[in-house]
């Protein structure tokens, strides 16, 4: 099952205050690598959905105009004391990446990172981000899902339930599958350690 929006909202409004804490060994084993390998590609006016606690704002190249959008507000104040220590203006907004409320092609770069194992209908919101970006703009993501080596997706499977329990995040779904349902091209696609890690650059033009 997914939780609902609602649900992750107190969830993680809850866990917020340890969230980069727990998140150490994720940012040890690759996510701060892919964060910088995949932000170096963000220019111009960028949208950033489900930016949880800030992770991303050290990574993005000078000159970006960072708009972050998250569904938690405990999140969302984190990542605003992270932008005043980085001394990096950012505006941040309450949002569900379902719906979006912007207007179309309004971003020149969409990025969201390890969103897509939380987001309740992954493909609605992928579709939403295509629709603000501009034609010739890029979406980038990185996230985590099931692995390519076998025994550990099999182990991934077997325990996503209860995994899931804690916030919400089905570390089993296929980021790559889930952008290609969503209609949207990838550009580029590539997996790290173990196959669990996901960086995707694609065109937000929605195939029809």
């Amino acid at each position: 099952m997914a939780y609902t929006a609602r649900e992750l909202q107190q969830k993680y409004d809850r866990f917020a205050r340890w969230y980069d804490w727990c998140d150490l060994i994720v940012e040890v084993l690759g996510a701060a690598r892919g964060r910088r390998a995949l932000l170096q590609r963000a220019r111009g006016k960028v949208l950033e959905v489900a930016a949880g606690t800030g992770r991303n704002l050290p990574y993005y190249p000078p000159g970006c105009d960072i708009t972050a959008v998250d569904l938690s507000p405990a999140m969302l104040e984190v990542a605003r004391r992270r932008a005043r220590r980085l001394g990096r203006p950012v505006r941040f907004a309450l949002m569900d990446a379902e719906r979006l409320a912007f207007r179309d092609h309004a971003f020149d770069t969409v990025v969201s990172t390890m969103s897509l194992c939380t987001i309740p209908h992954p493909v609605s919101a992928l579709r939403e981000m295509a629709r603000v970006c501009r034609p010739d703009g890029r979406l980038l993501f990185l996230e985590h899902g099931r692995s390519d080596r076998e025994w550990l997706a099999r182990w991934q499977d077997r325990t996503a339930e209860k995994h899931a329990r804690q916030l919400g995040c089905y570390w089993n779904r296929r980021p790559l599958d889930l952008v290609r349902e969503a209609g949207i091209p990838v550009v580029t696609g590539r997996k790290a350690v173990w196959g669990i890690f996901h960086l995707i650059e694609a065109a937000p033009l929605l195939k029809t």
